[in-house]
């Protein structure tokens, strides 16, 4: 029997980009919190600039939990699964140790997809196979929250739209925001620079994208180095704004956040009435039992559908608040397919840097183009930015210009290490009807659990996409002075990804979604899920900032109705 622990008020299962920001308002409204995290503290000492361990060896991904529960993954229900890595890490402050740190807000047309696209071209514009909605509210009313989290961590950048204003420095297509970003944009490079210039002789509209790292002394944490070993690592200096360093340490000073690390949660425990009563969890050779009033489920998009799939009970045969059948349901992954890479005739000055140091363009992302003789829908931010260092710099395409071995190769890599560069472009990925996450019947983790199970492939409106703007991106590239391309063609399979949505979809409708407005179960008014998983849609974006907004709106709702969500 599990060791039952005194009650608190809400429970957090994990500590990342979403539960480690859910925490500040919740503990200081005064509420008790507990947060379970699977994995530990880390500190600066952990964050070595080291990129043979870092990039190449995987760390800090490579920890035995994630390894230990990555999904599978197939693209159609005919074929089986097979193994499919997992992109994400278990430690207090989650993948916001490691990520790139691109915080970026969604466009208002990403929380009107279906009525807009409507009411622009037509309804028979929507794919007939997606599942897609509108979000249950708009841009608008998470504008708020965005502006919260961007000054509680700490995010630079340069607004384009403050309040209607327009600085063509920032990006001119984004939604009104109230106020600048907290800090200055990070510097450009001289290859950012290169590229921002090429963007303008097109008529484009180049920027320096925002990112969750400091440009400045802010908050006590000191500016960016820009050495750029943190890609897949940690910041040595706490430049990156995790919440490791910025919202949960804040909590814990409040007194009302206890963090219980290598914790392991197996089931989140109902009452005969189908409330949440608590959680269970695994540390070391000992099972506890964590009683709570309010249960928020904050692990990431494939552990929240697989955790509330294993956690049944009377009530919930099905697994919890399962009983319209749409957890796990409306399941997408960003399309990151379809690279571009170009070889220059000259050196970029493109060394070290940080994936976030980068300029973008967005005149084809969203609906901030004419879709009217095309045909799909969305589109793509293109982005380019300075991020070199020796064993990527190895590992550069010889665009079939030599052999990819020998003296030959070995010359090639000599004369154009720094002469490459391949684009980050992030497309519109859209919800389809047969693409979702479940249990595998086959594979399990070392309990005996079965993991998550991906089922999911790229409709033709995001490979037309792909197409599309690749070619946008060669024309960029060649008026920066390429003198060779290298496009792949998209992929099929829709695998693992650090960026995954869906599974616990928000919107009013209970049939179609597992959450409420606010992140509230339908079924179960005491439980709410924070993460990309209640999103709807991808936008052409890196989704933290919306997690992390989201997840700030939803504590607040909590603190401020707490008697009639616990009842």
């Amino acid at each position: 029997m599990p060791k039952t622990l005194a009650k608190t008020d809400v429970v957090i299962i994990g500590l990342g980009a979403a539960g480690g920001v859910a925490v500040l308002p919740l503990t200081n409204a005064g509420l008790k919190v507990v947060g379970l995290e699977a994995g530990g503290w880390l500190s600066p000492r952990d964050f070595a600039p080291d990129e043979l361990r870092n990039g190449v060896r995987s760390w800090p991904q490579s920890v035995p939990k994630a390894i230990n529960e990555a999904p599978t993954v197939r693209a159609t229900a005919d074929v089986d699964a097979v193994q499919g890595g997992h992109p994400m890490m278990n430690a207090v402050g989650g993948t916001t140790m490691h990520y790139w740190a691109q915080s970026w807000r969604l466009s208002p047309w990403d929380f009107k997809v279906v009525s807009e696209t409507q009411r622009r071209y037509g309804a028979n514009r929507i794919p007939a196979d997606s599942t897609v909605e509108d979000w249950p509210f708009g841009y608008e009313e998470l504008e708020p929250y965005y502006d919260k989290v961007e000054y509680a961590i700490g995010v630079s950048g340069q607004a384009g739209n403050v309040q209607g204003r327009i600085n063509n420095t920032g990006n001119i297509f984004e939604g009104a925001r109230q106020r600048e970003y907290p800090m200055r944009p990070l510097r450009s490079s001289p290859f950012t620079d290169l590229m921002g210039d090429a963007a303008r002789k097109l008529d484009w509209n180049p920027f320096q994208g925002p990112a969750a790292i400091t440009s400045e002394l802010y908050d006590g944490r000191p500016p960016c180095q820009y050495h750029g070993f943190c890609n897949t690592g940690g910041c040595h200096v706490q430049a990156k704004s995790s919440t490791a360093f910025t919202s949960i340490p804040k909590a814990v000073a409040t007194g009302n956040l206890d963090v219980v690390t290598y914790a392991r949660v197996t089931n989140i425990v109902t009452d005969s009435e189908g409330k949440v009563t608590g959680v269970e969890y695994v540390r070391g050779n000992e099972t506890f039992l964590q009683p709570a009033s309010v249960v928020l489920l904050a692990s990431y998009t494939y552990e929240n559908s697989r955790l509330l799939l294993l956690s049944k009970s009377a009530a919930f045969p099905a697994g919890l608040a399962n009983n319209s059948g749409q957890v796990g349901r409306h399941y997408l992954s960003h399309h990151q397919g379809a690279p571009v890479t170009a070889l220059f005739d000259r050196d970029l000055h493109n060394w070290y840097g940080l994936p976030a140091q980068g300029v973008a363009v967005d005149e084809w992302a969203d609906d901030n183009f004419d879709h009217s003789g095309l045909d799909f829908i969305g589109g793509a931010n293109l982005w380019v930015h300075t991020d070199r260092k020796p064993m990527s710099a190895a590992k550069m395409p010889t665009f079939d210009l030599v052999n990819s071995w020998g003296s030959d190769w070995k010359a090639f890599v000599a004369k154009n290490a720094d002469r490459t560069n391949s684009a980050y472009i992030q497309k519109t990925t859209l919800p389809y009807r047969d693409n979702y996450l479940d249990l595998d019947p086959l594979v399990k983790d070392p309990y005996g659990l079965p993991v998550t199970r991906i089922t999911a492939r790229y409709g033709d409106n995001e490979k037309r996409i792909s197409v599309y703007v690749q070619d946008k991106m060669e024309q960029w590239y060649l008026e920066a002075g390429a003198i060779q391309i290298l496009k792949s063609g998209p992929g099929n399979a829709m695998g693992a990804s650090t960026h995954a949505y869906g599974g616990t979809r928000m919107g009013d409708n209970p049939e179609t979604n597992v959450v409420n407005r606010w992140g509230f179960a339908h079924d179960v008014p005491n439980l709410g899920v924070l993460g990309a998983s209640v999103m709807g849609t991808s936008g052409a974006r890196n989704p933290t900032l919306t997690v992390q907004a989201l997840a700030w709106r939803t504590a607040e709702y909590l603190a401020s109705n707490w008697r009639t969500i616990v009842g």
